[in-house]
């Protein structure tokens, strides 16, 4: 039976790295993927991973009905066999809708890669309808680590390596930034609410102590 199984997990993680092995695994059987994306770090009509990799996608645009879009490439004697959708947080509840619908009525499996929470650890509209519709939910159990080694939860806004949590919630941006950019970084629970970063706690250790009180009585 075709399935809508939604992949999740924190930036970092391979969740693009998994969405290009599913497609290479697929295409080399001969089948054929109708590839969506949005907001990609290598730019508009991408799915990249960290790793080097890249392939064309299909742009989603606002206004963009996928199911329609899918109808009309497959009655002009297209083909396609499954769907695979990154950066899936960053697509409208109606478009998580019409992808069900396209599991659905076209019996195609859609394969949904994006992170369910944003840096204010706030569901994303299309992450929460896409936890409410799928068939299956996985967490990709490569893990990020936060900067103390535990396992990081959280994704962070940064600026200038300060943690920020105030701003729109779609802020296209990528870890390992230069300084002066938004930036983000994966957190465990316990830095992501003290809003402890790599960079804020190394400035702290870097700080000279504050000088010892001499209690002794100076004659």
């Amino acid at each position: 039976m075709p399935e809508l199984v939604f992949f999740s997990g924190t930036m970092d993680c391979g969740k693009s790295t998994l969405a290009l092995q599913i497609e290479h695994n697929r295409s080399a059987r001969g089948l054929q993927g109708m590839i969506f994306a949005r907001n990609d770090r290598a730019g508009a009509g991408k799915l990249s991973s960290r790793l080097g990799l890249v392939t064309e996608a299909i742009e989603v645009a606002d206004e963009l009905d996928m199911y329609a879009y899918l109808v009309d490439h497959l009655s002009r004697g297209a083909r396609a066999d499954y769907v695979i959708a990154d950066e899936a947080q960053f697509l409208a509840p109606e478009q998580i809708d019409q992808l069900a619908r396209v599991v659905d009525d076209l019996g195609l499996d859609v394969f949904a890669f994006g992170i369910t929470t944003d840096f204010r650890s706030k569901l994303f509209p299309g992450s929460q309808r896409l936890v409410e519709l799928a068939d299956r939910v996985e967490v990709l159990q490569v893990e990020a680590l936060c900067w103390c080694g535990a396992r990081a939860t959280h994704n962070a806004r940064t600026i200038g390596g300060e943690m920020v949590v105030e701003g729109a919630q779609v802020v296209v941006g990528d870890v390992n930034q230069a300084p002066d950019e938004v930036g983000y970084e994966v957190l465990c629970r316990r830095h992501h609410r003290r809003r402890m970063t790599a960079a804020s706690t190394r400035a702290g250790a870097l700080s000279p102590d504050v000088l010892p009180v001499d209690t002794l009585e100076r004659s």
